[in-house]
């Protein structure tokens, strides 16, 4: 196997058509979001015999807690490799990191951080014991996900949906003060951050600024994979979601509401329309991002955790992030990353 660097966006994409595992978190605009958030990016892809087998976006992390390599979601594999992927993960993994490490010695990273987006399973998890790998102080990214098939039709959908969350969607679609609107604009996106800094107001929260939506927003724009869509009672915006549609899944990945009109459960309509829309783009699967571990109640993502459970689906648990020690720097980013979950309560 060996390592190359990839600049043509369509074989980027075209492979992640058949790659295995996989969020937008590893898709060309991704790295685009992350080069307008002023980060520094390298396009990895791993060949077999003059064949691309795998992908790594891979991002260098400077913050206060220390300097690192990431790879978010990834590598992704393609589907039906000979052998089998579960034969080829670990050279995968194996020759990934030996070409990352010498990026390390470059970017004087104190460690390399890879979020798999693979499934939690024995087979999985040793891997990255076996390689060196300990589990990371704290995740970037949902290791417990909520995902919906939304091939069916709407009325199927709307059946295997929990009752509670049928009944609020029926009742608020009869409201004529109630409307859903879709924009991919500056303004649409000034009208989601009122709501969201209200939002982080409410639940404590470390917020993404302006810049990091505004990039977000623009990376995906041109290539019509994102929307934010406005839920509005009596035309003042009470809820709010940004949504990125890629590689035929719809991904929730922001959100926003206020607690001013409780009794007028927007929130859920506007799920549903994000779904509807989904499906008009083709998208065969909807994916509502991270939820807790439902048995836990103290969680403070408990409650939003239940309102993705409603609408049907089932979870995805990837194993946990996993860091590679290089220098021994990385014990200054383990004990804060430790004392920031301690203080979210996670």
């Amino acid at each position: 196997m060996e390592i190359r660097e990839i600049s043509d966006k369509n074989l980027w994409e075209n492979f992640l058509t058949v790659g295995e595992e996989k969020t937008f978190l590893q898709s060309w605009n991704w790295g685009e979001f992350q080069k307008l958030s002023g980060n520094k990016i390298w396009r990895l892809g791993v060949y077999q015999e003059n064949e691309l087998i795998a992908i790594a976006l891979t991002i260098k992390i400077t913050a206060k807690r220390g300097t690192f390599l990431f790879v978010p979601h990834g590598p992704v594999i393609k589907s039906n490799i000979n052998p089998p992927a579960g034969g080829q993960k670990s050279k995968i993994i194996t020759t990934s990191i030996e070409y990352l490490k010498d990026i390390s010695i470059r970017e004087k990273a104190w460690f390399i951080r890879i979020a798999p987006v693979w499934q939690r399973s024995e087979e999985n998890v040793m891997i990255f014991k076996n390689l060196g790998f300990r589990d990371a102080p704290l995740h970037l990214h949902p290791e417990l996900s909520w995902e919906l098939d939304i091939r069916p039709s709407e009325e199927e959908l709307l059946t295997k949906m929990r009752k509670t969350t049928r009944y609020l969607i029926k009742q608020t679609e009869k409201n004529s003060e109630v409307e859903i609107l879709q924009s991919n604009d500056l303004e649409g996106l000034e009208d989601f951050n009122k709501l969201y800094q209200e939002t982080v107001t409410r639940h404590h929260f470390t917020p993404f600024s302006f810049d990091y939506l505004k990039n977000e927003l623009l990376a995906f724009k041109d290539d019509n994979q994102i929307s934010i869509f406005l839920g509005k009672y009596k035309g003042e915006t009470i809820a709010a979601a940004m949504i990125i549609f890629w590689a035929g899944i719809g991904f929730y990945h922001q959100g926003a509401s206020s607690l001013k009109y409780t009794r007028i459960p927007v929130s859920y309509l506007l799920q549903w329309e994000a779904i509807k829309e989904a499906k008009k783009r083709g998208c065969r699967f909807y994916n509502f991002w991270g939820i807790s571990d439902i048995n836990n109640k103290k969680h403070p993502w408990y409650g939003l955790s239940l309102f993705k459970i409603g609408f049907g689906g089932y979870p995805r648990e990837y194993v946990k992030t996993q860091d590679l020690l290089l220098l021994k720097k990385y014990w200054l980013t383990y004990v804060f990353e430790r004392a920031r979950r301690w203080k979210r309560g996670l």
